[in-house]
Protein backbone atom coordinates (compact mmCIF):
# COMPACT_ATOMS: atom_id res chain seq x y z
CA UNK A 1 0.00 0.00 0.00
CA UNK A 2 1.22 3.50 -0.83
CA UNK A 3 1.69 5.90 2.04
CA UNK A 4 2.45 9.57 2.22
CA UNK A 5 6.05 10.45 2.95
CA UNK A 6 6.56 11.87 6.42
CA UNK A 7 8.40 15.15 6.88
CA UNK A 8 11.32 13.46 8.62
CA UNK A 9 11.74 11.16 5.58
CA UNK A 10 12.26 14.08 3.20
CA UNK A 11 15.81 14.86 4.36
CA UNK A 12 15.26 18.58 4.07
CA UNK A 13 18.22 20.88 4.42
CA UNK A 14 18.43 23.32 7.29
CA UNK A 15 18.63 26.99 6.29
CA UNK A 16 22.32 26.95 7.25
CA UNK A 17 23.07 23.94 5.02
CA UNK A 18 20.93 25.32 2.20
CA UNK A 19 22.98 28.52 2.14
CA UNK A 20 26.16 26.45 1.68
CA UNK A 21 25.04 24.07 -1.10
CA UNK A 22 25.60 24.89 -4.75
CA UNK A 23 22.77 26.75 -6.42
CA UNK A 24 21.20 26.52 -9.85
CA UNK A 25 22.45 29.16 -12.30
CA UNK A 26 19.10 30.93 -12.12
CA UNK A 27 18.22 34.39 -10.81
CA UNK A 28 14.63 35.62 -10.46
CA UNK A 29 13.73 39.29 -10.83
CA UNK A 30 10.35 40.49 -9.54
CA UNK A 31 9.32 43.58 -11.52
CA UNK A 32 6.87 45.54 -9.35
CA UNK A 33 4.88 42.62 -7.92
CA UNK A 34 1.92 43.93 -5.90
CA UNK A 35 0.89 40.88 -3.88
CA UNK A 36 2.98 39.80 -0.91
CA UNK A 37 1.41 36.34 -1.25
CA UNK A 38 2.85 36.11 -4.78
CA UNK A 39 6.24 37.26 -3.50
CA UNK A 40 6.17 34.58 -0.80
CA UNK A 41 5.09 31.87 -3.21
CA UNK A 42 7.94 32.78 -5.58
CA UNK A 43 10.41 32.60 -2.68
CA UNK A 44 9.12 29.12 -1.84
CA UNK A 45 9.41 27.91 -5.45
CA UNK A 46 12.86 29.49 -5.75
CA UNK A 47 13.97 27.57 -2.66
CA UNK A 48 12.77 24.31 -4.22
CA UNK A 49 14.87 24.86 -7.36
CA UNK A 50 17.86 26.33 -5.48
CA UNK A 51 17.67 29.67 -7.26
CA UNK A 52 20.83 31.74 -6.69
CA UNK A 53 19.07 34.97 -5.83
CA UNK A 54 15.87 36.97 -6.09
CA UNK A 55 15.85 40.68 -6.90
CA UNK A 56 12.82 42.48 -5.48
CA UNK A 57 12.28 45.63 -7.53
CA UNK A 58 10.17 48.77 -7.34
CA UNK A 59 6.93 48.34 -5.39
CA UNK A 60 7.67 44.67 -4.64
CA UNK A 61 7.48 44.14 -0.88
CA UNK A 62 10.50 42.79 0.97
CA UNK A 63 10.88 40.46 3.95
CA UNK A 64 10.37 40.39 6.78
CA UNK A 65 6.60 40.57 6.51
CA UNK A 66 3.99 38.14 7.80
CA UNK A 67 2.10 38.12 4.48
CA UNK A 68 5.26 37.10 2.61
CA UNK A 69 6.09 34.51 5.26
CA UNK A 70 2.56 33.07 5.06
CA UNK A 71 3.25 31.65 1.59
CA UNK A 72 7.06 31.49 1.69
CA UNK A 73 7.00 29.27 4.79
CA UNK A 74 10.50 30.42 5.73
CA UNK A 75 12.01 30.38 2.22
CA UNK A 76 12.62 34.12 2.55
CA UNK A 77 15.28 33.09 5.09
CA UNK A 78 17.00 30.55 2.82
CA UNK A 79 16.96 32.21 -0.59
CA UNK A 80 19.33 35.13 -1.01
CA UNK A 81 17.56 38.32 -2.03
CA UNK A 82 18.23 41.97 -2.67
CA UNK A 83 15.99 44.99 -3.12
CA UNK A 84 16.60 47.50 -5.91
CA UNK A 85 14.59 50.65 -6.47
CA UNK A 86 14.03 49.77 -10.13
CA UNK A 87 14.23 46.65 -12.26
CA UNK A 88 16.64 48.53 -14.52
CA UNK A 89 19.12 48.79 -11.61
CA UNK A 90 18.90 45.04 -11.05
CA UNK A 91 19.53 44.40 -14.75
CA UNK A 92 22.57 46.68 -14.64
CA UNK A 93 24.08 44.19 -12.18
CA UNK A 94 23.20 41.20 -14.37
CA UNK A 95 24.73 42.19 -17.71
CA UNK A 96 26.74 38.97 -18.12
CA UNK A 97 23.62 36.83 -17.77
CA UNK A 98 21.06 35.53 -20.25
CA UNK A 99 18.02 37.69 -19.51
CA UNK A 100 14.52 36.34 -20.11
CA UNK A 101 11.18 38.00 -19.48
CA UNK A 102 8.03 36.00 -18.97
CA UNK A 103 5.48 37.94 -20.99
CA UNK A 104 3.06 37.82 -23.90
CA UNK A 105 4.64 39.69 -26.81
CA UNK A 106 4.52 39.31 -30.58
CA UNK A 107 7.85 37.47 -30.86
CA UNK A 108 7.72 35.45 -27.65
CA UNK A 109 9.10 31.91 -27.57
CA UNK A 110 6.79 29.16 -26.29
CA UNK A 111 8.21 27.82 -23.03
CA UNK A 112 8.80 24.27 -24.34
CA UNK A 113 10.80 25.65 -27.29
CA UNK A 114 13.12 27.89 -25.26
CA UNK A 115 16.81 27.31 -25.89
CA UNK A 116 19.12 28.41 -23.08
CA UNK A 117 22.89 28.85 -23.02
CA UNK A 118 24.73 26.39 -20.79
CA UNK A 119 27.53 28.82 -19.91
CA UNK A 120 25.51 31.72 -18.49
CA UNK A 121 23.30 32.36 -15.52
CA UNK A 122 19.66 32.52 -16.58
CA UNK A 123 17.66 35.52 -15.34
CA UNK A 124 13.89 35.14 -15.23
CA UNK A 125 11.91 38.39 -14.95
CA UNK A 126 8.28 38.17 -13.91
CA UNK A 127 6.09 41.23 -13.90
CA UNK A 128 3.31 43.10 -12.25
CA UNK A 129 0.01 41.26 -11.88
CA UNK A 130 -1.88 43.85 -13.98
CA UNK A 131 0.68 45.46 -16.29
CA UNK A 132 3.17 42.61 -16.72
CA UNK A 133 6.86 43.22 -17.34
CA UNK A 134 7.60 46.86 -18.13
CA UNK A 135 8.30 47.58 -21.83
CA UNK A 136 11.67 49.17 -21.04
CA UNK A 137 12.67 45.97 -19.24
CA UNK A 138 11.51 43.78 -22.14
CA UNK A 139 13.72 45.86 -24.45
CA UNK A 140 16.78 44.70 -22.46
CA UNK A 141 15.97 41.00 -22.66
CA UNK A 142 17.75 38.38 -24.71
CA UNK A 143 14.55 36.39 -24.94
CA UNK A 144 10.86 36.69 -24.06
CA UNK A 145 9.14 33.50 -22.97
CA UNK A 146 5.43 32.76 -23.07
CA UNK A 147 3.54 29.87 -21.51
CA UNK A 148 1.02 28.62 -24.09
CA UNK A 149 -2.52 28.50 -22.74
CA UNK A 150 -5.52 26.72 -24.19
CA UNK A 151 -8.56 27.81 -22.17
CA UNK A 152 -10.68 30.93 -22.01
CA UNK A 153 -8.19 32.84 -19.84
CA UNK A 154 -5.00 34.29 -21.22
CA UNK A 155 -2.88 34.53 -18.11
CA UNK A 156 -1.85 32.59 -15.04
CA UNK A 157 -1.28 34.03 -11.60
CA UNK A 158 2.26 35.43 -11.55
CA UNK A 159 3.48 32.97 -8.90
CA UNK A 160 2.01 30.05 -10.87
CA UNK A 161 3.69 31.35 -14.04
CA UNK A 162 7.01 31.66 -12.22
CA UNK A 163 6.68 28.11 -10.89
CA UNK A 164 5.88 26.58 -14.28
CA UNK A 165 8.72 28.47 -15.94
CA UNK A 166 11.30 27.77 -13.23
CA UNK A 167 10.49 24.05 -13.48
CA UNK A 168 11.07 24.10 -17.24
CA UNK A 169 14.27 26.19 -16.98
CA UNK A 170 15.59 23.95 -14.19
CA UNK A 171 15.00 20.86 -16.34
CA UNK A 172 16.54 22.40 -19.45
CA UNK A 173 19.75 23.47 -17.71
CA UNK A 174 20.06 20.09 -15.98
CA UNK A 175 19.57 17.93 -19.10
Amino acid sequence: MTRKVKNQDLNRLTVEKYRKVSKSPIIVVLDNIRSMHNVGAIFRTSDAFRVQKIYLCGITATPPHRDIRKTALGAEESVEWEYTETTQLALDMLQDCHICALEQVVDSVPLREVSLPKDKTIVLIVGNEVDGVDDTVIARCDQVIEIPQFGTKHSFNVSVSAGITLWEIFNKINE
